[in-house]
């Protein structure tokens, strides 16, 4: 074959074109999964932990399967409202979503046990669930379901006022208080108050109009949703806490059984790896939240041993008792959860 000069300068300029074409085919080839949650949104390195747990994941699992999935984050409920996450992730209409487990309780009731009063007290103890027979059963129960745990995330809370700080079951009585999940506001039920239930990220509104007095939720939220700027009050996290919840990544079981097998140990690597990252950053929020809301000019407050045993006792009889009696389920549930010290 015969190769003149204007053979060769095609070639050439045809192989720019075939490489462009090559990489267009990979990113039309590339899934693209949808990440939602309810909390503010920043970037990777700055913001709420939990914005920027789901912005590493991407990344990471981006680069591990080198583009074949890539990642969209919806911050602040942009994509979907915050309580029908779950069950868009189970019809499959949503991807992925950071969620707190006890929202999904009216749809799956076993899942209240995410957010039950004075059962989990440390970091320790809750994740000590996963390698327990609650945490397996929970894995499996939201496998059938239709929902994969991919990355287990503990935060321990506090209660922020518009006046003192509820620190004793006495200081809660004619208050109108969120607990964040059906048990939790049955033992502040109990204890005299009067509930309102609203996600974490319809509080500030809540406690600006009065209609809220005050709200139970996470450290981090107590920061990201600047409900400083609204109370006088604050019962920090930090050392002892009667509200740890379960709010972990998770991932339509329709999505992840779609992926390939070395993208779904991508998925499952990444997430788990994150946990460390999670776990460090709730603690230091439990921490960071006391001088926040100092700094605002609120009153802040701890709980100790005695405390919480305080409130144990009412969320026994008037929580724990009653998630029990809904059915043997909640009854076996409940049963696994108190076995793990």
């Amino acid at each position: 074959m015969k190769f003149t000069r204007r053979t060769v300068l095609k070639s050439l300029a045809a192989v720019p074109a075939a490489i462009a074409a090559a990489r267009f085919a990979r990113a039309a080839d590339a899934r693209v999964i949808k990440i939602s949650h309810q909390f503010p949104g920043g970037s990777i390195d700055n913001g709420d932990f939990r914005d920027r747990l789901t912005r590493k994941f991407a990344a990471e699992v981006e680069k591990r399967t080198n583009g074949s999935l890539k990642f969209e984050v919806y911050p602040g409920s942009s994509l979907m409202k915050t309580v029908a996450q779950f069950s868009a992730l189970r019809k499959g209409a949503l991807d992925m979503s950071l969620y707190p487990l006890a929202y999904a309780g009216g749809e799956v009731q076993e899942l209240n046990i995410g957010l039950m009063p004075c059962m989990v007290t440390s970091y320790e103890q809750g994740f000590a669930w996963k390698k327990a027979e609650i945490g397996r059963e929970l894995v499996k129960l939201l496998d059938a379901k239709g929902v994969k745990m991919v990355t287990w995330i503990w935060q321990a809370g506090g209660t922020a006022s518009r006046q003192s700080p509820v620190v004793l079951p006495d200081d809660v009585k004619g208050l109108k208080i969120r607990g964040g999940s059906r048990e939790m506001d049955l033992m502040l039920k109990e204890a005299g108050g009067i509930i309102s239930s609203v996600p974490s990220n319809e509080i500030y509104p809540a406690m600006q109009t009065g209609s809220l007095d005050a709200a139970v939720t996470s450290s981090t939220s107590l920061i990201s949703f600047r409900l400083e700027e609204i109370s006088k009050g604050l019962t920090s996290g930090r050392g002892k806490s009667f509200w740890f919840m379960l709010e972990p990544l998770l991932m339509a079981k329709s999505t992840f059984d779609a992926l390939t097998p070395a993208e779904q140990k991508a998925v499952q690597d990444v997430g788990q790896e994150l946990e460390s990252f999670a776990t460090a950053a709730a603690k230091a929020d439990d921490v960071a939240v006391a001088d926040v809301y100092r700094k605002a000019g609120a009153k802040v407050a701890d709980m100790d041993d005695a405390t919480v045993n305080r409130w144990r006792k009412i969320a026994e009889t008037a929580a724990w008792t009653d998630f029990a009696k809904r059915s043997a389920d909640c009854e076996r549930y409940l049963k696994m959860a108190k076995a793990v010290a």
